[in-house]
């Protein structure tokens, strides 16, 4: 199973030689996206075979009513609340195994194999490039024989082609080591520039030419060695033009509690009356006030760029009725998207607001892909901060801009244009042209029994 991120029928053409070709001789059929159409919850749905409301992954992040947090980018695997496609594999056949290269909750699975980065967080502030895997022997060995996992190209704005071809080579060197029998691969490669710029095949066509190429090398190992290969996505990405600031909109009636610390303004969550947790096109809705329930849902249904507010109603209709989800969920338009953002002047925004910093912002930051263009000197900055690091100092990597309008394509949402529909590209025909997202499990489940 090789998950090319960001692959749509919308991307597939001249700069994809090799895909274009594969399609030809093989069955393409479109994935109705499943709400929210994000890596985590699409990538525990396919492996489970069930929803949100049911496995529980019910975003990239959500907010925790305990610990009153928000907790972005976990990666235990007990999260997952649903039994795995390897697990029950496992009980016709104990020979079976499993190597899972970078789909998500990797960590305490219970999968055979299975890489994930995994950064070193140093006692000094420093973050260093590394990854996890288990057996923990087999990061030594891909280390070794590839180098270091180029953390800074998985993600932010170096990330490029480095890091899923890393991924490629780790996983053909994990199926010579140990030949598993279900192979799952992530290459996340089209996530950045099609976030950065939309589906503009022009400007994108470099890194087009990049994942074909890196399909082509998978695609070719695999089947030399008699595996059955199928190509899918989680999503496909649409362009927007529309950041909308939920956050903001809720400070500005008086629902949102900050406290400053510096003169830097940092989200009280637990002590707001109502907050958004913010996930590309969809946003949960804490509301810890009862009280405030109809005042907030009045707010949110006129707000522009806000397409849907799913009440519990409207939750359980799209599958995500489950402890985690937020008291409300809304869903943007087709040219919008939800920021975190909840100050109100640039200048008290909190430090992390302009650095990588996946784990402490309160929702998803796709403008951590951009250096501040509003900044000349930005990259002797950089040059400067490195320096720092060598010699042992303390520094911040404060060279992202707070500019959401950079953004030009988004996903999450139920896209009207199937153009930008997820795809599953088998070497036997399914029984339909568009499946749920629910079916990519019967039609792994079914090939590995060879139906």
């Amino acid at each position: 199973m090789i998950d090319v991120v960001g692959l749509s029928t919308s991307v597939i053409g001249e700069h994809t030689p090799f895909l274009q070709a594969y399609v030809k001789q093989h069955y393409l059929a479109t994935i109705n996206p499943m709400m929210p159409a994000v890596t985590t919850a699409v990538q525990s749905t396919y492996v489970t075979g069930k929803w949100p409301s049911d496995h529980g992954i019910v975003g990239n992040g959500w907010y925790d009513r305990e610990d009153c947090e928000v907790k972005f980018w976990k990666q235990s695997n007990k999260l997952v609340e649903s039994e795995k496609i390897w697990d029950r594999a496992r009980r016709l056949d104990p020979g079976f195994t499993c190597a899972k290269m970078f789909w998500w909750y990797n960590m305490y699975s219970s999968a055979d194999y299975s890489v994930t980065p995994r950064p070193q967080y140093l006692s000094d502030g420093r973050k260093m490039p590394d990854c996890y895997s288990h057996p923990a022997s087999l990061r030594d060995h891909l280390q070794k024989e590839l180098g270091q996992f180029p953390l800074f190209q998985f993600w932010g704005p170096g990330a490029n082609i480095k890091s899923t071809q890393w991924i490629a080579d780790a996983s053909r060197i994990t199926d010579d080591l140990h030949n598993p029998t279900l192979t799952l691969i992530y290459l996340p490669h089209l996530d950045y520039c099609l976030q950065k710029f939309g589906p503009d095949i022009p400007r994108i066509s470099k890194e087009l030419r990049e994942i074909d190429e890196v399909c082509r090398q998978l695609v070719t190992f695999y089947e030399k060695k008699g595996a059955e290969v199928i190509l899918l996505s989680e999503y496909g990405i649409s362009p927007v033009n529309n950041p909308v600031h939920i956050n903001r909109i809720l400070r500005q009636e008086g629902l949102i509690q900050v406290r400053e610390e510096r003169g830097l303004e940092l989200l009280d969550a637990g002590a707001s009356k109502a907050f958004a947790v913010s996930d590309h096109q969809l946003a949960h809705i804490y509301i810890n006030d009862t009280r405030s329930y109809r005042k907030v849902r009045a707010i949110l249904e006129n707000i522009p760029g806000v397409q849907m507010v799913l009440d519990r109603e409207g939750k359980r209709a799209h599958h995500l009725h489950h402890e985690r989800t937020g008291d409300l969920v809304l869903v943007a338009d087709n040219n919008s998207w939800f920021t975190y953002y909840y100050w109100l002047d640039d200048q008290k925004a909190p430090d992390f607001a302009r650095l990588v910093d996946i784990h402490r912002k309160p929702g998803y930051d796709p403008v951590e892909m951009f250096l501040n263009p509003a900044d000349p000197l930005v990259k002797l900055k950089i040059a400067g901060k490195l320096l720092k690091k060598k010699m042992g100092f303390r520094y911040l990597m404060n060279v992202i801009p707070l500019d959401a309008t950079l953004i030009k394509g988004s996903h999450g949402r139920i896209p009207e244009d199937p153009a930008y529909h997820p795809v599953l590209i088998t070497p036997k025909a399914v029984n339909k042209d568009q499946l749920h997202a629910t079916d990519v499990y019967r039609v792994m489940w079914d090939t590995l029994l060879g139906a």
